[in-house]
């Protein structure tokens, strides 16, 4: 959905949220309008993102050579090497074309899932990791200002486009260099997954809780080993997100203590 319809809709869901003498009437739950409420919200946050993903401040000139000073980087601090993990992976046809897989599907569709469990399941947090989720996509997307080159533009070097190889594949090649393709660092991907998977982990209080931190780590192996993101891509992806659930965190108990214990009731 292009961020101009994602606008209008916002405007649209918000207009009736506001609009009191609706909520009058007997044939309208009352309990609809947070949900209304919060979709016009949500809406919001995409148009942003949609829009702020396609701006960028240094041009992409450069973008290779940032990728090439990434990966070099990667390897003086002894990170694991995104090449011998796509290899293992080539290995296997099936699990390579599973991870091009994963990259496509579970990448939007798990956050509108989420939002609605979240929403409707742990309503007393959901504001919090809405939050988290908002604010470190923010962050990603103005990191993502400057581009830089993923390694599956390095077939030099070795790597491989898993999805022009298996398929199927995200980007075709009339679109190579530009800013959408070299949006490389930090991973949205990651950043999505993480806030997800941290606020399910802590939410949710059955064995599935740990479908989150799953969730975290499939999302770090796809975009990886199919040449999307270096490995570092996720690494600042992740430590954005639990930066901002770290302060966000502190900043609601912050605000508890100061509001003190309620007052004594008056008689």
């Amino acid at each position: 959905m292009p961020w101009q319809y994602a606008v209008m809709c916002a405007v649209g869901l918000g207009g009736v949220a506001l609009a009191h003498p609706l909520w009058r009437v007997p044939a309208v739950p009352v309990w609809l309008r947070p949900w209304v409420r919060e979709a016009a919200i949500v809406f919001v946050l995409y148009a942003a993102w949609r829009r702020l993903g396609a701006v960028s401040v240094m041009g992409t000139d450069d973008a290779m050579q940032r990728g090439r000073d990434l990966y070099e980087l990667e390897q003086a601090l002894f990170l694991p090497d995104e090449l011998t993990l796509q290899r293992w992976t080539l290995k296997a046809t099936w699990l390579a074309r599973g991870a091009n897989w994963y990259y496509i599907v579970v990448h939007v569709v798990p956050v509108g899932v989420w939002l609605v469990w979240l929403f409707a399941r742990h309503r007393d947090v959901y504001a919090r990791w809405r939050n988290v989720f908002a604010l470190s996509s923010l962050l990603v997307l103005v990191l993502q200002w400057v581009p830089v080159a993923p390694p599956r533009f390095y077939p030099e070097l070795g790597f491989v486009d898993t999805g022009a190889l298996l398929g199927p594949r995200v980007y075709d090649d009339a679109g190579a260099g530009t800013v959408g393709q070299l949006s490389a660092m930090p991973s949205m991907h990651v950043a999505w997954a993480a806030g997800i998977g941290l606020s399910v982990f802590f939410a949710a209080r059955s064995r599935w809780r740990w479908l989150g931190p799953a969730h975290i780590v499939g999302t770090m192996w796809a975009v990886t080993v199919t040449g999307y993101h270096w490995l570092a891509d996720g690494i600042v992806a992740g430590g954005v997100v639990a930066i901002v659930a770290v302060v966000l965190w502190w900043w609601d108990r912050r605000r508890a203590a100061r509001s003190g214990p309620p007052g004594p009731i008056a008689t």
